[in-house]
């Protein structure tokens, strides 16, 4: 595979997580109401929790521009973006299983994150071997 197309494709498969999840992030800072009563929270304090959470996702996003801009060039970041999408993933399962009772109103909600971040894990796992593998130039 040529160096350029391997590139791309990481950019195509980060950037592609990276606007969804800003999307969310985004959606739950300037509408935190419209998805408070899916983690089961109302009232302000599940308003603020909410835009808290997405808060929290712009700070995880963080790494993406620069791996996204020049892959090649930040691959440790490449590795920290796949590190911070297990710890979310294995995260996310975790609260899941022990709902109990509460996965009827939480449950959809965090199945939801869980499928999300399972997805975006395979892509960009993908692309970055991809990338670490396609030769450095096209000579």
């Amino acid at each position: 595979m040529k160096p350029s197309v391997a590139t791309w494709i990481a950019r195509v498969c980060f950037g592609l997580v990276f606007a969804i999840n800003v999307q969310c992030a985004v959606s739950f800072i300037v509408n935190p109401a419209g998805f408070a009563g899916g983690f089961g929270l109302s009232g302000e304090a599940g308003n603020v929790a909410v835009a808290g959470m997405g808060v929290a996702f712009l700070m995880w996003n963080a790494t993406y521009p620069l791996f996204i801009w020049q892959p090649r060039r930040w691959p440790v970041l490449g590795g920290v973006i796949i590190a911070q999408q297990v710890v979310g993933l294995v995260g996310e399962s975790l609260i899941y299983s022990q709902l109990g009772p509460f996965a009827a109103v939480a449950g959809p909600a965090i199945l939801r994150f869980i499928a999300f971040d399972a997805t975006g894990l395979v892509l960009m796992a993908a692309s970055l071997l991809l990338l670490k593998r396609a030769p450095l130039s096209s000579s």
